[in-house]
């Protein structure tokens, strides 16, 4: 403990964020995440306020031979970021963000959360492609692709991603782009937190201000029947129109009618980023041939419907997540999904089917990380619960739920809904990629400093 404690003060001569050790005032909730069942216990959270600050971290983390967990929104599923006997970094400190409309570019601080960027660029009438918590960090996303509700329209998050500012493991500052450190800047669009730590993005942003969106709602008996036609129709649909679609329990909350309060269902949550004319036209379909028994679909500002589950799924819960990317839904897999949506153990819980085609789509295989771009959906089954005892109950639903549909999926899964899952998952959620991200691992990162999260070992 004295050579820790040694170590760490060495740190703080060094480092002008705030540093909590163990035994500190404020030491639990520092290492909290957002998903409740991680219980880890780092040396200490260090709260970085500057790219100094963490280069002096990322420099003492590698000279101790520390682990070293980096924490942007603390979002992950499998709480990466923290660990247990590391050093923690935080990068919540780095807020910046900077606008500008005329070349629609937004540069952001890394430690910013994707509510913080609405706000910012929606008065310019922009927005960044990224994904449905607007309390989500802006650098875990990012580095996992990034799927949302403009996907089809404007892709993933990283095929807006112009530039990064990135802490190496050896402490060095570089830039990577196109031009600047191509292939660390390729890594970067998909590869996770493999590679170094992103203090900075610069983006590209779209014209994107109201939108035509919110959930349709049928009951648990049409499930089967919404979800034949919505396989079909989302393929097809004019990349205006983004849905997803979930298998949940009705929140009991305004403004849903408090006689469905609770009740299972099938949702769709659509997103159009056209004219209101526009989106009525696109939308007669799913009203004329399944019409819902509850249609949420209204004009909303963007941040406002980026926003609208965060009062839902607030820090503190219980998550056990499972994922899988999917090519086709058949008759088969759609009554297992109706099975499992059966028996949802809690109101939090639910399974997600996000679309992955249109613009994302049309990304080649290789040109990131993100191989499955000839995926229809990424698909995710999330238990979640508010309460501890829970626990046990929403892992073995959603293992049950994963197990009897993974036969049906693409091999694969989105790195940022994985949680802790054997090197074998990791290879084929990247698939004929993974060769290379080991290949820019060895430059970048030789000793493997970045390796809490979804690992890639050095090739």
């Amino acid at each position: 403990m004295n050579d820790t404690t040694e170590a760490m003060n060495a740190l703080a001569e060094s480092f002008s964020g705030r540093i909590v050790a163990r035994n500190a005032a404020g030491y639990d909730d520092a290492r909290r995440v957002f998903n409740a069942m991680i219980d880890r216990y780092p040396v200490a959270i260090a709260y970085a306020q500057s790219t100094d600050d963490v280069t002096q971290a990322v420099r003492w983390a590698a000279a101790q031979g520390s682990l070293l967990a980096v924490r942007g929104g603390g979002h992950n599923g499998g709480g990466l970021g923290v660990c247990d006997g590391g050093l923690v970094l935080d990068l919540s400190g780095l807020k910046r963000i900077e606008v500008d409309a005329a070349t629609r570019t937004v540069r952001v601080g890394g430690g910013c959360l994707w509510r913080e960027v609405d706000a910012a660029t929606a008065p310019h009438g922009l927005a960044v492609p990224s994904g449905i918590i607007g309390s989500t960090g802006v650098g875990g996303l990012t580095l996992g692709g990034g799927i949302g509700h403009l996907s089809r329209r404007h892709g993933l998050t990283v095929d807006s991603l112009l530039e990064a500012e990135v802490v190496l493991a050896d402490g060095r500052v570089v830039h990577a782009s196109a031009d600047s450190e191509p292939d660390l800047f390729w890594a970067l669009r998909g590869g996770g937190g493999n590679f170094g730590v992103v203090t900075g993005f610069t983006f590209r942003a779209h014209p994107v201000a109201t939108v035509i969106a919110g959930p349709m709602f049928w009951p648990l008996e049409r499930a089967a029947e919404v979800m034949r036609w919505y396989r079909d129709f989302i393929v097809t649909a004019p990349e205006d129109l983004n849905g997803f679609l979930a298998l949940m329990k009705v929140p009991p909350v305004q403004p849903y009618p408090p006689a469905l309060h609770g009740q299972t269902v099938c949702g769709i949550v659509w997103c159009h980023v056209g004219s209101a004319a526009q989106a009525e036209r696109d939308l007669t379909p799913v009203r004329t041939v399944v019409p819902p028994m509850v249609d949420g679909v209204q004009p909303m500002p963007f941040a406002m419907l980026q926003g609208a589950f965060d009062g839902l799924y607030t820090p503190g819960l219980q998550w056990y997540w499972r994922a899988d990317f999917v090519k086709t839904l058949g008759d088969a897999a759609i009554a297992l999904h109706v099975k499992h949506a059966s028996t949802l153990p809690t109101g939090h819980s639910t399974m997600h089917l996000y679309p992955i085609n249109g613009a994302a789509g049309r990304v080649g295989a290789s040109d990131t990380p993100f191989a499955y771009r000839d995926a229809t959906w990424a698909a995710v089954i999330v238990g979640v619960s508010p309460d501890p005892a829970d626990a046990p109950r929403i892992r073995a639903w959603c293992k049950d739920y994963w197990e009897d549909l993974h036969p049906h999926g693409a091999g694969g899964a989105y790195v940022n809904f994985l949680m802790e899952e054997d090197a074998a998952r990791v290879v084929a959620s990247y698939g004929p990629n993974h060769a290379r991200l080991a290949t820019v691992k060895r430059r970048y990162d030789p000793g493997n400093l970045f390796r809490v999260n979804q690992n890639i070992a050095p090739a």
